[in-house]
């Protein structure tokens, strides 16, 4: 962010349930985390904006394009997920049932502390593995009951014992006018790279960028390469245009491979008296 911030303004939130924003019980769905940021953006007095996710916000991202494309000028997607079956093992088995219930004897409080204790000597005597630091960071939220709870209605909502249960692979045509990115770690061993490929024979207008020896955290990993494509992307992408006809026709053309079919039930627009609409 700080090597951002001298060009762009940058708004990074912790999500509902991560970090230090609140965790209540409630729904942790890809689109309710759409709504919640499309929400910051009002109050923040942001029309519209470069949407950068990484790992489940880049799920976030993808729905939040979906859902206001009016608001998305561009895409990127950082290691994301939504975009294949295949994802590491430990994160299925937090959906297993009962997870909740086995995680706080396999993370109890006191290893949040000494976790801590642990980084904090190994920065000292300058051993640093950004990956293990990053991983560490993010699971120590799973010593602390509330976040347990968060993590695991998180991790259900997207994933499965059998692997990541959503796919925005049928839905990424709608954002070809969106000038998309997608950055990966060469060596992912949370999600794996694979999955840029697969983005990609669904939506050949996208920009793919992997980044040798780099894993599942390139904006930690290697922020000045991951800084460098990101910039250079922004330079020489326009803001999408978003046009609600365009949109409208991309949704009836469909993707050629529809999961869902819907069967007429009735005439549209139903006949029916003329007059003010009415919310």
């Amino acid at each position: 962010m700080e090597l951002l911030q001298a060009e762009y303004t940058v708004v990074a939130p912790d999500f509902v349930g991560h970090g230090h924003s609140a965790k209540p019980a409630g729904d942790y769905s890809l689109g309710n985390f759409a709504n919640w940021m499309r929400d910051l953006l009002v109050v923040l007095g942001i029309q519209r904006a470069t949407v950068i996710g990484q790992s489940f916000g880049g799920g976030v991202a993808m729905q939040f394009a979906y859902q206001f494309p009016d608001r998305c000028e561009r895409l990127v997607l950082v290691d994301a997920g939504g975009l294949g079956r295949e994802v590491n093992w430990m994160l299925r088995l937090v959906t297993l049932p009962a997870a909740e219930y086995v995680l706080p004897v396999l993370f109890p409080s006191f290893a949040r502390h000494w976790g801590d204790s642990v980084a904090r000597l190994a920065e000292r005597v300058g051993i640093r593995s950004v990956p293990a630091m990053e991983i560490w960071r993010s699971y120590r939220s799973l010593t602390d009951s509330e976040g347990r709870q968060a993590f695991v209605r998180t991790m259900r909502s997207v994933i499965e014992p059998g692997g990541q249960s959503v796919s925005a692979l049928d839905r990424l045509y709608l954002a070809e006018r969106t000038p998309t990115l997608i950055v990966w770690g060469e060596k992912d061993r949370i999600i794996p790279l694979a999955h840029a490929y697969q983005a990609l024979e669904v939506a050949p207008h996208c920009r793919l960028e992997i980044l040798p020896g780099v894993g599942h955290f390139p904006q930690s990993e290697d922020p000045a390469g991951f800084v460098e494509v990101l910039t250079e992307f922004l330079h020489t992408s326009e803001p999408s245009a978003f046009s609600a006809e365009e949109q409208r026709d991309r949704l009836h053309r469909g993707s050629g491979d529809p999961q869902v079919v819907m069967g007429p039930s009735e005439a549209w627009p139903p006949s029916a008296p003329t007059g003010p609409a009415v919310p």
